[in-house]
């Protein structure tokens, strides 16, 4: 390990509280032109005398949106890692035509700052196709799309360091810094240097995983029968439509993506498809106004306020806001399906909510057979199937490893949760002088929203204003005509309607 000397001076410490925001905004810089990433091979060099001050782990939206916000700050250092050698975002699910559930207006940065040089409408503007789009009048823009924003982005922003393995984060006591080792890995993931690198702050981006259900975690792995996750459904599309039979498992958004596109790529009569799903219906995701209104900063800060059993019951009972379908989505379905009923017969595919996988096993070498159990009924069945996919969803990557040198800093609830404060910050023992704040790894202390892309930009904007302790990006006090719960909101200043000056005065998030 290439471990610098410590310094002659101990570094400043960092203050065990940030000073209270200065609700000035901090005078912002020239719109940077977009420069040229560093290569995988060039590390960021720091030391204990000259330390980052913010450092992400993880290269997805949600950190890229931190690193996108955090370049025009000035004299902010900060560089994010990745152990991947390029931006990635669901490849598996860039299904033609498919699109995001969210506007366009919920990019890496506009939400929070719409003079952002990394805006998608800026992005656009690069590529000469800021006229198509506004002919196009798109409002929700394809997956594929926003995949390619991001790798803009990415491929433009400095301070992003790919093919970077995290190793292991530390507290370095005596120089009041995180250390954080990693290994530089080449183009085929192996090994190529090691490193070290220091910091004040950290934020943890580090994603979700796949999630494959207990029974059928033995099949995933058998090389004869494909039984694969939503995730990777377009690396193995070719060799599932080839299969006589095909099941999909899950009811939620990506599900009814996969059916859809098997659906539409098979013989008329002859599709031979299953569509099982626990929910009680295959049921269209909550798209109303007010309801959206629980993707606001409001109801998150709502949320996180409420007592931590309140928030555990609570959470199951939201499904239908982030695990329904679009509407759109299942108009497609029902469409295709009726146009293959309309010279009589039905197509041959099965649609069952309710129904839950008891166990699973193989059939010879190349099939599966599938239990199941309807929930409502209490009745028992089995199919065999050709192909599986699983359209079961992620889970938070668990940051108890990479973090298990801080265990012992890191305060948690009743369930052994990291405990979460209002700016998505991890609260540590006081003897921890720097900040850890995470991203998309708070559901249970901030609620749905959590995963949202609509609430990006405005959480990378509060853990930016959090760290440097000031109003880098003045925040709404307000984002939702809905009150959620019986405490008073603070009143909004009056509106100056005389002549003299009507200068926008700049708001803070209010103190809790």
């Amino acid at each position: 390990m290439n471990t610098p000397p410590p310094p002659q001076n101990p570094p400043d410490h960092t203050p065990a509280t940030p000073p209270r925001p200065d609700t000035t905004p901090a005078p912002r810089a020239a719109l940077p032109a977009p420069t040229p990433q560093p290569s995988p091979q060039e590390s960021p060099q720091t030391t204990p005398d000259q330390p980052l001050d913010i450092a992400g782990i993880g290269i997805g939206p949600f950190n890229l949106s931190l690193a996108a916000l955090a370049h025009r700050i000035p004299g902010l250092r900060t560089a994010c890692y990745d152990q991947n050698h390029t931006f990635r975002w669901h490849p598996g699910l860039l299904i033609d035509g498919t699109t995001l559930q969210v506007p366009f207006l919920a990019d890496l940065v506009t939400l929070a700052d719409p003079t952002s040089p990394w805006t998608f409408l800026n992005y656009l503007k690069t590529r000469e196709r800021l006229y198509p789009f506004y002919f196009a009048e798109r409002f929700h823009i394809q997956r594929a799309e926003y995949d390619a924003y991001c790798r803009w982005v990415s491929q433009s922003l400095p301070g992003l360091h790919f093919g970077h393995q995290i190793d292991a984060i530390r507290w370095n006591p005596e120089r009041n810094l995180f250390e954080i080792d990693f290994t530089q890995l080449d183009t085929d993931g192996e090994a190529e240097a090691l490193g070290r690198t220091y910091t004040r702050n950290l934020v943890l981006g580090v994603g979700t995983a796949p999630h494959v259900p207990d029974p059928l975690r033995p099949l995933v792995d058998a090389p004869t029968v494909p039984v694969i996750h939503s995730a990777d459904y377009l690396d193995h599309r070719e060799r599932i439509l080839a299969a006589e039979h095909i099941t999909v498992i899950g009811s939620g958004q990506s599900g009814a993506e996969v059916f859809l596109d098997l659906l539409r790529n098979r013989p008329t009569g002859r599709e031979k498809l299953h569509w099982l799903a626990r929910t009680p219906a295959f049921a269209p995701m909550e798209y109303s106004k007010l309801g959206l209104e629980q993707f606001t900063p409001d109801y998150t800060r709502y949320f996180h306020a409420l007592p931590e059993p309140v928030r555990n019951q609570l959470l199951p009972q939201q499904w239908q806001l982030h695990k329904g379908i679009a509407t759109e989505t299942l108009t497609d379905i029902h469409d295709e399906l009726y146009r293959r009923s309309l010279h009589g017969g039905w197509p041959d595919t099965v649609l069952t909510p309710g129904v839950f996988v008891r166990t699973a096993g193989r059939v010879g070498t190349t099939r599966v057979e599938l239990h199941l159990e309807h929930a409502q009924q209490g009745t028992r069945s089995r199919i065999t199937t050709d192909a599986v996919i699983l359209a079961t969803g992620y889970r938070e990557r668990p940051v108890d490893t990479l973090l298990a040198a801080l265990d012992p800093y890191i305060r948690r609830d009743h369930s052994d949760r990291p405990r979460i404060d209002e700016n998505h910050r991890l609260v540590l023992d006081p003897l921890v002088r720097g900040a850890i704040h995470v991203q998309n790894a708070e559901r249970h202390t901030h609620g749905i929203g959590t995963p949202d892309l609509g609430l990006a930009a405005w959480r990378s904007a509060t853990i930016l204003n959090a760290i440097t302790g000031k109003a880098a990006y003045p925040l709404p006090e307000r984002t939702a005509f809905t009150t959620f719960g019986l405490e008073p909101r603070p009143q909004p200043r009056p509106r100056n309607t005389g002549s003299e000056d009507r200068r926008t005065i700049p708001r803070q998030l209010p103190v809790h």
